[in-house]
């Protein structure tokens, strides 16, 4: 059987097994996070863009596009919410998948539970499994057949299983679907830190919100009869199979995400929350601070890294300026960015002190791993941290507690207290409930009261 096969039918057991409850609660987790990124993020420019043109394109209906009170056909409103929900780069991430698995799946399902009744168990079951079919294929890529690294090149098939897994989809028409959506998923290979183009401080950023839309369209065009190429799975020169089948239906990929406390890739985490520590310790004052040098993997040195930033985006990809941002503003500025923090000529100053080197070590640990080791030179002497992986990593995990409060942090002055609050309580019966107190709420407008 072909790989998209074997898939299909585990995307269709997923609702009908027990899994461990802390698989279950990483779930809901997942969707406080990623409602928080997306709230912060509506009003960024791409997503402004995508709220006014993806009605246009796609046409009229009842999908709820987040905290607009406005409505659209489901794709056009699945774009909207996904392009909301990756703008400022606070939302989840998966080492193995080495992308962000949340943007994708959780607005492709809280988008299509507005058209159909499903038990909250169904809407946790989709997303689990959106997530692990995004992750293992993502994580199967072999680099020299498929050279870019960007998550729009493989959520598509995350949102196939998302949206199957949640509309009671047969095997026949998933396997049809994860081949269509594998082949018209965004190349991506122009941008990010693996594309060509040097342009990388552009709203296109990773394609995940068309990803998400192209899983969608894959999946009714393949219900409608249309197929695709069922064996694209199969090759070893573009994926690993037994990376993919490994342990399925006992290992749940979602149970690896990690949490992003910072509105920046999260090849930046590490040295940020190095910086941070040396800062406390210390009881260091950013004036004191005469050079930083961050020893890292090569990757992160492949980022935009930009000490004079045109746009946030450009900010989200620059390890010396997010750095100038911790130790000048504090941390609470990364979370979320807004423009205040362009044209900074103190914050620049301070990206000009950073010096960057790729250490073979932590090259050989990436990209399992994504550490980092400071050296801060200062006024008072010279101070140096131990190799350390970012805060919010499985390893290092955030609390139910703590992921509230930065959904508090970063929807704080762009929704109510009471909203806030509304929403945290309606993530929490998810599981118990149909989630309409959850979609009611995402569908409804930003309260004047924020």
């Amino acid at each position: 059987m072909h790989l998209t096969g074997i898939l299909a039918d585990h995307i269709c057991s997923v609702s009908q097994v027990e899994r461990p409850p802390s698989i279950e609660e990483t779930a809901v987790r997942c969707v406080l996070d990623l409602i928080g990124a997306a709230i912060a993020g509506v009003e960024a420019k791409g997503p402004t863009a995508t709220r006014q043109s993806a009605p246009l394109i796609f046409g009229q209906g009842t999908a709820p596009i987040w905290m607009s009170a406005k409505t659209a056909a489901p794709v056009a409103a699945l774009i909207c919410n996904a392009a909301a929900a990756c703008a400022l780069d606070l939302d989840d991430g998966h080492r193995a998948a080495r992308g962000h698995p949340g943007a994708c799946v959780i607005p492709t399902v809280l988008t299509l539970a507005t058209q159909t009744k499903v038990t909250g168990r169904t809407l946790v079951s989709a997303i689990i499994a959106g997530y692990d079919i995004g992750v293992r294929i993502a994580a199967a890529q072999n680099p020299q057949g498929i050279p870019t690294r960007q998550s729009g090149r493989w959520a598509a098939f995350a949102a196939v299983a998302a949206a199957a897994s949640m509309m009671g989809t047969g095997p026949a028409h998933i396997a049809q679907a994860l081949a269509i959506a594998g082949v018209l998923a965004p190349n991506q290979q122009a941008n990010g830190s693996s594309g060509y183009s040097s342009d990388t401080g552009n709203d296109v950023k990773e394609g995940i919100a068309w990803s998400a839309a192209t899983g969608l369209t894959a999946l009714y065009l393949a219900m409608s009869g249309h197929t695709g190429p069922a064996d694209l799975l199969d090759h070893p020169y573009y994926y690993d199979r037994e990376r993919i089948v490994d342990r399925l239906g006992d290992r749940w990929e979602i149970g690896g995400t990690y949490f992003k406390l910072y509105a920046c890739c999260r090849y930046i985490h590490a040295p940020l929350d190095a910086l941070l520590t040396i800062m406390i310790e210390q009881a260091l004052l950013a004036e004191e601070i005469t050079g930083v040098t961050v020893d890292t993997f090569g990757w992160a040195l492949r980022l935009g890294n930009k000490t004079n930033p045109e746009n946030l985006v450009d900010i989200q990809y620059s390890l010396p300026y997010c750095l100038a941002v911790t130790a000048i503003d504090g941390p609470a500025a990364l979370a979320p960015v807004g423009v205040g923090l362009l044209n900074r000529s103190d914050l620049s100053r301070f990206a000009e002190k950073v010096r960057m080197s790729a250490d073979p070590e932590l090259d050989r640990l990436f990209p399992h791993q994504t550490l980092a080791r400071i050296t801060v030179e200062t006024t008072r002497g010279r101070f140096r941290s131990p190799v350390a992986g970012p805060v919010g990593d499985p390893a290092h995990p955030l609390s139910f507690g703590a992921l509230e409060e930065k959904f508090l942090r970063v929807t704080r002055g762009i929704i109510s207290p009471g909203q806030q609050k509304t929403l945290v309580n309606a993530v929490l019966r998810l599981r118990a409930d149909d989630g309409a107190l959850l979609l009611h709420e995402l569908g409804s407008t930003r309260s004047s009261e924020a």
